[in-house]
């Protein structure tokens, strides 16, 4: 008995989630299906953002699991306001939406992932672990649309660039580093690719992450199209 409770004493915490999802029928089959998941747990539901904000007290979850349609409000509408009232939490938006528009916003106003209601049950749960890990959870064809249309929504902006000063700082190893995590490839590609150890590629992305002002990866990957960063310096290594 002694030895169970010492290495339950070891377990990581829960994560702890929060449902936002108008329709009842969906909210209860999406708390059975994580609370079958070990180390998950549902701490709140709510039919409507605006309740949720309501709801504060004692309420600390670590994944906000939003619906952007909801019956009488746009969940889009209350993302700010919900990552700053449940700060640290992550928000998993989870939408039947395919418009791109939406999805653009939702990434755009802080949500680190983005599942459709019409893949499999088991895709949430991946996506829930991994936005609690700290990883963006998007498909790549949603990457690639994403990408496309914040390209070309900001080809003005790129062309009087206010990050060019931050910009200046990366140096051409690094700027072959952020293009290659702008077309996907994960850090044993680049390490292949560029004929440096992993842990190189690590600390060069660390480098990075702090000279632009970002957080992660995906960030980066946005940052990069964003501000016309997607092409190798002409002065490449060999």
């Amino acid at each position: 008995m002694t030895r169970a409770t010492s290495s339950n004493a070891f377990e990581a915490p829960a994560i702890r989630i929060a449902i936002i999802e108008d329709h009842a029928i969906v909210r209860a089959g999406l708390r059975m299906l994580i609370e079958s998941q070990p180390g998950m747990e549902v701490v709140s539901e709510s039919a409507k953002a605006s309740d949720a904000l309501k709801i504060t007290k004692g309420i600390t979850p670590d994944i906000i699991l939003l619906d952007l349609d909801l019956a009488t409000e746009n969940g889009l509408d209350f993302l700010p306001e919900l990552l700053r009232v449940f700060r640290p939490a992550r928000v998993l938006v989870l939408t039947a939406t395919p418009e791109t528009e939406a999805h653009l916003c939702a990434a755009a106003g802080g949500a680190r992932g983005i599942v459709m209601k019409e893949q499999a049950p088991e895709m949430l749960v991946q996506a829930i672990r991994s936005v609690h890990s700290g990883e963006a959870w998007m498909g790549r064809s949603l990457m690639t649309a994403l990408i496309n249309r914040m390209t070309q929504s900001n080809v003005e902006r790129q062309e009087k660039n206010p990050e060019a000063e931050k910009i200046a700082q990366l140096t051409p190893r690094e700027r072959e580093i952020v293009v290659l995590i702008s077309k996907g490839l994960n850090g044993a590609r680049i390490s292949e690719q560029l004929h440096i150890s992993e842990t190189t590629v690590r600390n060069h992305l660390t480098a990075i992450l702090a000279k632009l002002d970002l957080s992660n990866k995906f960030e980066l990957a946005v940052y990069a199209f964003n501000n016309n960063l997607t092409n190798m310096p002409k002065n490449q290594h060999p």
